[in-house]
């Protein structure tokens, strides 16, 4: 098997998290490194070129693809320059700033004749993997309510996220992420409409809150919400809370965090009418949402998977070496940012999208 020999374009905060995962894979040599910052570079690892120029990174021999990790509105010119140069392309999420970019970007690709992909790596998180192999294993029966969220109490982002014309911007940040996995999951189901409430809470120039709603044509409506100012007073860890419910007519099943606590909720018997009986709860009297009669509602585990980031590259030097496709394919990323544009002219209009 050939071992594909990596640049990075960027040497930001993901230009450090690859380079400390790439310099260490086997299958894949990390030749060096170039960013416009030449104080990024003081703490490239040794043994790894440090380019005065992404011009010097696309004239070396060594070089077989580029891994694109600037801010986002140079996606597309560094795309373009690279295929240009003959190398093949990785580029993080979120691909380029429109469809045109896109379009312009796959003419040049397919015109230089170099193999182009996207680093959706968080196809991978495990939280997100668990709900897709309960959905894919049909573990609740008919699905009909989704909810994939995000929810940060910081507020502000960090360096030039906070910028529209950098690209910045949580739809762009985490967004893309979030739309991707939903669409992963249910890969045959056409998105029928797309609604969005989209707002810059506390930063001026770019969004930091939004909730989107999804129907598909298979009759389950997915919910994808983040807030970057969502305040809590209850003890945590993390910068941040994550959470996944999925409903259908077999249960329940959820997952907090990224590290995956959760279960499978089901109901020994269903009731077809609740009767005249009656629940004194703390809202008054209940016929419908009392608590449940001890013993009704059972739990099981999750379903167990294996997987991390790092499965990402795994499968770009076995699919480079034409041992399987890519995990990620052009069309797809071309479908989420289709569906941002829609989202984002529901944000703006107030209006239901209608969509594929």
């Amino acid at each position: 098997m050939k071992t594909v020999r990596i640049a990075i374009i960027g040497h930001g905060f993901m230009g450090h998290e690859h380079e400390a995962m790439l310099s260490e894979m086997d299958g894949i040599q990390l030749v060096g490194i170039s960013d416009i910052d030449p104080v990024q570079l003081e703490d490239v690892k040794k043994g790894i070129k440090r380019y005065q120029n992404n011009e010097e990174l696309f004239a070396d021999p060594e070089v077989d693809v580029v891994l694109i990790a600037a801010n986002n509105n140079q996606h597309h010119d560094l795309v373009i320059q690279a295929a240009r140069a003959g190398k093949d392309v990785i580029c993080e999420k979120p691909v380029a700033m429109s469809l045109e970019e896109l379009d312009d970007m796959v003419r040049v690709t397919e015109e230089c004749g170099v193999k182009f992909t996207v680093h959706h790596q968080r196809r991978m998180d495990p939280d997100f993997r668990i709900m897709k192999e309960v959905y894919d294993q049909k573990e609740l029966g008919e699905v009909y309510m989704l909810k994939n969220s995000l929810y940060g109490f910081n507020g502000n982002m960090h360096d030039w996220h906070i910028y529209k014309s950098e690209g910045g911007g949580m739809l762009y940040d985490w967004g893309v992420h979030l739309l991707d996995q939903i669409l992963w999951m249910m890969p045959g189901a056409k998105i029928t409409s797309v609604y969005a409430d989209i707002r810059n809470v506390i930063n001026e120039e770019v969004d930091d809150y939004f909730k989107i709603l999804l129907r598909f044509d298979n009759n389950v409506t997915a919910e994808v919400e983040l807030g970057t100012y969502v305040l809590t007073d209850k003890e945590q860890d993390k910068w941040f809370e994550r959470h996944w419910i999925m409903s259908g007519n077999k249960g329940t099943a959820y997952v907090d965090g990224f590290d995956s606590e959760g279960k499978i909720v089901r109901t020994t018997r269903l009731l077809s009418n609740a009767g005249n009986g009656r629940t004194m709860t703390a809202a008054g009297p209940t016929r419908s949402f009392g608590p449940p009669v001890p013993g009704i509602l059972t739990t099981e585990a999750l379903p167990e998977v294996n997987t991390c980031h790092r499965d990402y590259f795994e499968n770009y030097i076995k699919a480079y070496n034409g041992e399987e496709e890519f995990l990620v394919k052009i069309s797809e990323t071309r479908r989420v940012l289709a569906l941002m544009d829609a989202v984002r002219e529901s944000g703006r209009t107030g209006k239901s999208i209608a969509f594929e």
